[in-house]
Parts: structure tokens; C-alpha cells; sequence
């Protein structure tokens, strides 16, 4: 999640397809290429629809057909790494949603304690 965009779009483009499709011009199936994957998570009814009549009919080159998911996973990504520079640049705002985040751990860990002691028989107040 954090990687650095380049790096992601990067492995993307050199992400293996269709191994039956050796040269742009042969026509591939989606199904048998593991960038199809990526679209049914990230591409939309048309852009799918796109992808699947391009690649078998060699209409749309490899690349094409990453495009719209290299660009789908950077527009999710992209608020995440936001935030996280957000974080990085202020640690003390971490070091404070850590500290309340132990102190309601640790009412919650009596409380349940408590349940547990009097359930057992173990309240000796």
C-alpha cells in the first residue's frame, strides 16, 4: 500500500498476460490473463466489456488493457499515501492515537476481566 506509485505501475506493465499471446496482432482471451483479474476489481462494466472484445479481437495491445487499472489502483492508492505523509510528518499525532488507543484496550481489558472474575467466582470483594 505504501510502495511508491512508480514502482506500482512499473510492475504492472511488466506483469505477464496471455501466454498465447505473443505479438500484438494475435488475438488473446481475457480469461487465461491474470491482468483480467484486475479488472473485475477494479474496472467498471464498459471498461471490461472494452478489454474483452480488444483483447480477442487484437484490437487493444497488452499495455492498452492495463491502462485503465494501473489508473484505477493509483486513484486508490493515491489518498492512502496522502494520509500516510500526513502521519509521517507528525509523529506525535501517532504517538497520541496509539496512547488513547491503549487506554481504551485497557477498560475494555478490565471490564471484560471483571466479567470473567465474577463469572468464575473469583470477585473476593
Amino acid at each position: 500500500l505504501r510502495e511508491p506509485l512508480d514502482q506500482v505501475e512499473r510492475k504492472i506493465r511488466t506483469m505477464p498476460t496471455d501466454p498465447a499471446r505473443v505479438r500484438r496482432t494475435d488475438p488473446g482471451n481475457p480469461d487465461l490473463c491474470p491482468v483480467w483479474q484486475f479488472h473485475m476489481v477494479y474496472s467498471d462494466d464498459a471498461t471490461r466489456r472494452w478489454v474483452r472484445e480488444g483483447c480477442t479481437s487484437a484490437g487493444i495491445g497488452c499495455l492498452d488493457c492495463k491502462q485503465p487499472v494501473i489508473d484505477a489502483i493509483r486513484a486508490e492508492l493515491t489518498p492512502i499515501h496522502e494520509r500516510a505523509e500526513q502521519f509521517e510528518k507528525d509523529p506525535a499525532t501517532v504517538r497520541n492515537v496509539i496512547e488513547e488507543g491503549c487506554e481504551q484496550a485497557r477498560e475494555v481489558a478490565r471490564e471484560t476481566l471483571a466479567e470473567v472474575r465474577e463469572a468464575m467466582g473469583l470477585n473476593y470483594k
